[in-house]
């Protein structure tokens, strides 16, 4: 297994990469940089919402929702604005992986405003977008109309925050112009993952948890982002988790709340991911005496972070986030994984 060595030094070899490739399909000509847009050739993008009609080559790109930035900034399409994730921003005010990767590109960091329910639309307008990424977010039909009337915006497919993480990468490349070298980024991907996964891991289920508050308890399913990546590493969800989806299932999500008297659903689990949003957080749901008895939990086999920029970064595929959570995120699985040896 080869586990990137440095986060910065990885996403700019992957920058690099992707820039001389770039430079290449477009034989190193500036007249044929100048011709791109003359180049394009019209998009159209059917989704859950409506359909984006992108007629010339987008310059000035807005994101919403999670993954979007990431990949438009891997495409070469810094965004001049994108929604705040509080949450998961480091001293930066960004995420750190689009905070390195922005800055080793020498660009300007994107415009963040406010999002979700409060989404602040006139801040949008005021950045004058060609186009607007929403592949893997929540916007509403009354949101998306408002967007629409601004520049084309690409929606979801179907549900709102559902989206498998290639199709949200080779979306995202469509609409830029540039679906084939996405379809570049996708293979990248694969073959770091594949890299990373253990051979050992093959054997063990996993369910991936999460709560809202004490008394709470709800499960990720297998096509979820985070549950993605740790199935991409080796290990297996447990298929548990398909029969509490028909009996528990949220639509327009890609969870479900069983709530906590149900925790014993999960005693076949191996290992158990979930994760906490501080170190108080995790007292107070670890105290409880259903969840604890989990026996995965009991057992200390159980990857549960806090640290909110990690839990992000390991939440999204994409081709930044990738590389920065891998270093981390293998070690700790192995830690977990000794606890069943035990």
């Amino acid at each position: 297994m080869s586990v990137p060595h440095s986060r910065r030094a990885v996403i700019s070899g992957a920058l690099v990469a992707l820039s001389f490739t770039a430079t290449a399909c477009g034989q190193g000509s500036q007249a044929a940089e100048e011709s791109g847009s003359a180049n394009f050739e019209t998009v159209t993008i059917k989704h859950a919402l409506g359909e984006a009609v992108i007629e010339t080559e987008p310059e000035r790109v807005v994101t919403l929702g999670q993954g979007s930035t990431e990949t438009a900034i891997a495409l070469g399409k810094t965004p001049v604005g994108m929604e705040e994730y509080a949450w998961g921003s480091d001293d930066t005010g960004y995420m750190p992986w689009i905070y390195e990767a922005v800055k080793d590109k020498g660009e300007k960091l994107p415009e963040q405003f406010q999002g979700d329910t409060e989404l602040d639309v006139e801040a949008i307008a005021e950045l004058e977008p060609d186009v607007i990424l929403a592949p893997w977010s929540g916007i509403t039909a009354e949101q998306y109309k408002q967007l629409d009337d601004i520049a084309p915006t690409v929606a979801y497919p179907k549900q709102p925050w559902t989206i498998k993480w290639d199709e949200q990468i080779t979306t995202i490349g469509k609409a830029l112009g540039q679906e084939e070298e996405s379809e570049g980024l996708v293979d990248d991907i694969k073959t770091q993952l594949k890299e990373a996964k253990r051979e050992e891991y093959k054997d063990f289920t996993f369910s991936f948890i999460y709560n809202s508050g004490p008394g709470t308890l709800g499960v990720f399913y297998p096509n979820e982002q985070r549950v993605a990546m740790v199935s991409a590493l080796g290990l297996t969800p447990d298929p548990i988790i398909d029969e509490l989806k028909k009996d528990y299932d949220e639509p327009g999500t890609d969870s479900a709340l069983i709530g906590l008297e149900n925790a014993d659903k999960l005693n076949d689990s191996d290992l158990i991911f979930t994760f906490y949003s501080d170190e108080k957080n995790r007292k107070e749901i670890e105290s409880q005496g259903l969840y604890a008895n989990i026996p995965a939990i009991r057992a200390g086999a159980v990857v549960a972070p806090d640290d909110q920029p990690f839990v992000t970064g390991s939440s999204i595929i994409n081709p930044l986030t990738v590389p920065w959570t891998l270093e981390r995120y293998v070690p700790m699985i192995d830690k977990a994984v000794k606890k069943l040896d035990k």
